[in-house]
């Protein structure tokens, strides 16, 4: 065996060098601790914001960039508006790319799940009709509420699953995942247990549950519902707020109020969302008529900056 024998120079140059690797790292550390948790979450608007100022879609587009927004969630008629009106759909994708957004979901009200059908087929041709353009702009979800089911309760729920698998298979062949959406004022998928129970059963390995702070309230279900929700489950949130009055049972979507302006247990509901290592989009969604009469970049502003309070606050970062 051979003896190596370090000379003092040798030997204070590497513990030297381990000390400088120890403070790097502990700097590192320190530095890491300072900057807090990071924000797990993309702020989205949703134009239902905006949707009282009566902007063309371009127009709305461009305010959600102005704002700070990262994605957006357009209405699909107003897509349909724009190409009809001979906008051209490549140059809008392109100019949404250039602003660095990206379009995380859509609204729309295709009738998929109701018993009749013959509706329930025009639904779907709907439903193709609307993934399709909403797919040619680089959208890649699209929201299923139970449109055209909220009157009679009792709807079979087995059969909403074999439904929703139906709409599923259709997005595949378009690349758009349509999200079951709660509705709480409806008599049918108002509750959290509701939905999931058709996302499961739908068997599908894309499917998806699109919630809202104001409709799981208006519908009854307790938030601690979505502890058991997964990271996969849950990819776009609808972030809001609810007054104390009106009431439960009487309050509307007009009454819906920025996030933090409200009594919704915002902070519980993101650290849930945190705690299933949830990378979710927030989509911000409201129908407050006096949002309606403000200057609309004002509007979309004041939305993220109530959102990443809520979030700051939930997650302990300053």
């Amino acid at each position: 065996m051979t003896k190596r024998y370090i000379s003092r120079r040798q030997l204070l140059g590497r513990t030297g060098a381990a000390v400088a690797a120890v403070t790097t790292t502990a700097i590192g550390d320190k530095t890491a601790r300072a900057a807090g948790p990071k924000v797990p979450f993309k702020f989205c608007l949703n134009t239902s914001t905006i949707r009282g100022q009566k902007l063309p879609l371009d127009k709305e587009i461009e305010i959600a960039a102005k704002a700070g927004y990262r994605a957006i969630e357009p209405w699909v008629h107003k897509i349909h508006e724009y190409a009809g009106d001979g906008g051209n759909l490549k140059d809008l994708r392109k100019r949404i790319t250039d602003l660095g957004l990206t379009i995380e979901s859509a609204i729309s009200f295709f009738q998929w799940i109701i018993d009749d059908d013959a509706r329930r087929a025009k639904g779907f041709e709907q439903a193709k009709r609307d993934m399709d353009i909403l797919a040619q702009i680089g959208g890649k979800r699209i929201a299923a509420p139970p449109a055209g089911a909220t009157r009679e309760p009792g709807l079979d729920l087995m059969k909403a699953a074999e439904r929703y698998r139906a709409l599923l298979e259709v997005g595949d062949k378009i690349g758009v995942v349509p999200q079951i959406e709660l509705w709480g004022s409806s008599k049918n998928l108002h509750r959290l247990g509701q939905c999931m129970f058709v996302v499961i059963e739908s068997g599908h390995p894309k499917a998806c549950f699109m919630p809202d702070v104001y409709h799981i309230y208006r519908g009854g279900s307790d938030f601690n519902g979505l502890k058991q929700l997964s990271a996969h489950a849950i990819q776009v949130f609808h972030l809001n707020d609810y007054p104390a009055d009106p009431p439960r049972d009487k309050i509307s979507d007009r009454d819906r109020v920025m996030p933090g302006d409200g009594i919704a247990p915002l902070t519980q509901i993101l650290r849930d969302l945190c705690a299933t290592s949830n990378r979710a989009v927030l989509s911000l969604e409201l129908f407050n008529p006096d949002y309606w009469k403000q200057d609309a970049l004002t509007v979309a502003k004041i939305g993220i900056s109530k959102m990443k309070t809520a979030v700051n606050k939930a997650l302990g970062v300053r």
